[in-house]
């Protein structure tokens, strides 16, 4: 199994709307996307709660059955539509995946 762990840090201004609706509008497209693409074993949003200069915004866990499905994942076109978003509206991403060894 593969963990995908992403981090966003958002602008404090994009797309004329400030940062909290950005993050809110991100997390819905994120969440709209378990429905739309099969590959996706399971999804988990979370939004920072205790600001830091050292923080990022919000959080997106999720998991697939192989780095192939995760691949697919990332090519599917409903995920390259919110990643166009997120391209405009965050400041800075910082990414993990790596393979989880049940036992």
């Amino acid at each position: 199994m593969i963990k995908h762990i992403v981090m966003f840090k958002f602008r404090e201004l994009s797309l004329g709307r400030n940062k909290q609706e950005n993050i809110n509008l991100v997390r819905e497209l994120l969440q709209s996307l378990p429905p739309k693409i099969k590959e996706i074993r399971s999804f988990e949003l979370g939004i920072n709660i205790i600001p830091s200069s050292n923080a990022y915004d919000l959080v997106l866990l999720s998991e697939f059955n192989s780095s192939q499905e995760l691949a697919s994942y990332q090519k599917h076109p409903e995920h390259l539509k919110v990643a166009e978003v997120v391209d405009q509206v965050c400041e800075s991403r910082i990414v993990v995946d790596y393979a989880r060894e049940d036992g």
